[in-house]
């Protein structure tokens, strides 16, 4: 029997098509999913069945695993609870989107080990994982309906072309699929990036989407310094800091990038384009840092996600950072050690500035020993 297929773009309410795909990858049903980069063929992960079925189908060799499509980059550590930090600073910042992460799967709390083992076979045969999250609202939606992740691969027989259209796709796998959800040609028209992440380093075991050159951008260290304004306090805490970052690594502060490295502020309540006050670039003048420059930018989603540490001036900017972003708990902190705030000087005399200023570096020194950098 011929697949059902459903052209998205003419759905009434995509939450029915929603439904009718999780209804079918439920009941052990293969269903080929539009993603951002190909078409893919997914089947529930705990179906052992199912995701037996779809490897006799694409005609897959044992020990080419299937990757595993979560929900998020939260979700990832549920997977690998031991996860590096390059690994979380590429989920972070490539999820979701056209990254496939593959990392160690050793660790024995992973919820891997709760997969029937003919599909922890088909996803982890050398203890490696790939963990993908989709750049596509469908497939996303479905992923936050189904109880746990899905098996996902390519919609073509192994050595056929990759299924840029809901056609190619049928035309490869006939009738030995159950579903197909039309949305098009997909964005991307290629794989997805697949990239190893070791401890110290990654290698892209397939090229794809995103090129080595920007996952290299991607995994810079990124330190993001916040106030309420970013017009005094922040500015000054990203210039003392990249300035006292160029003296430890004998760079010059241009330079902090190719050293892998982005130091960065904003604001709670920035208005963009705002400029430093008189008094912080004075400050900064006689520290031998231009702030004339600067632009105020506000605080965003994507900041925060693609920080590996925030800086919060005061508790009641850390409070307000976790309350809209809760995710980011574990990596924002105060910038004073001792749980203090960094006073605000705005409207004070250039002596308040000053000894805000002084404050600064000395927390800045001492956070920058404590990540070792």
């Amino acid at each position: 029997m011929p697949p059902l297929m459903i052209d998205v773009r003419a759905a009434e309410d995509l939450r029915d098509v929603v439904h009718r795909a999780v209804q079918a990858v439920s009941e052990g049903k293969l269903v080929v999913f539009p993603t951002e980069t190909i078409y893919g063929v997914a089947a529930r992960a705990m179906d052992a069945d199912a995701v037996a079925r779809m490897a006799e189908v694409k005609g897959r060799r044992s020990g080419n695993p299937f990757a595993l499509a979560i929900k998020s980059f939260e979700e990832a550590r549920d997977y690998v609870p031991d996860m590096s930090p390059l690994a979380q600073r590429l989920a972070r910042r490539c999820w979701p989107g056209p990254v496939t992460l593959v990392v160690d799967d050793c660790h024995p709390e992973s919820l891997v080990r709760q997969l029937p083992e003919l599909v922890q076979r088909a996803v982890s045969p050398e203890q490696k994982i790939g963990l993908r999250v989709p750049g596509h609202a469908i497939v996303l939606d479905v992923l936050r309906m189904v109880a746990g992740p899905l098996a996902l691969t390519s919609a073509n027989r192994s050595g056929q072309t990759d299924a840029r259209t809901a056609e190619e796709a049928v035309e490869s796998l006939g009738d030995d699929v159950d579903l197909v959800l039309d949305d098009g040609p997909t964005r991307f028209g290629q794989p997805s990036s697949v990239v190893y992440v070791r401890e110290d380093g990654f290698e892209i075991l397939r090229p794809g989407v995103v090129p080595e050159r920007t996952l290299k951008r991607l995994t810079s260290l990124m330190l993001l310094f916040v106030c309420t304004g970013n017009t005094c306090r922040s500015p000054m805490a990203e210039s003392l800091c990249r300035k006292e970052l160029s003296e430890r690594l004998h760079c010059s502060m241009d330079d902090l990038e190719d050293r892998g490295i982005v130091v960065v502020s904003a604001g709670i309540a920035a208005m963009a384009g705002g400029r430093a006050t008189a008094e912080a670039v004075e400050v900064m003048n006689k520290c031998g840092v231009d702030l004339r420059f600067h632009e105020a930018q506000p605080l965003t989603e994507p900041l925060v996600r693609h920080a590996d540490v925030v800086f919060a001036m005061t508790q009641s900017h850390r409070e307000a950072i976790v309350s809209q972003w809760p995710g980011a708990a574990e990596r924002t902190r105060l910038l004073c050690q001792s749980g203090g705030d960094v006073a605000d000087p705005i409207g004070g005399p250039l002596e308040r500035y000053q000894r805000c200023g002084e404050q600064i570096r000395r927390e800045v020194k001492a956070r920058l020993d404590e990540l070792n950098l």
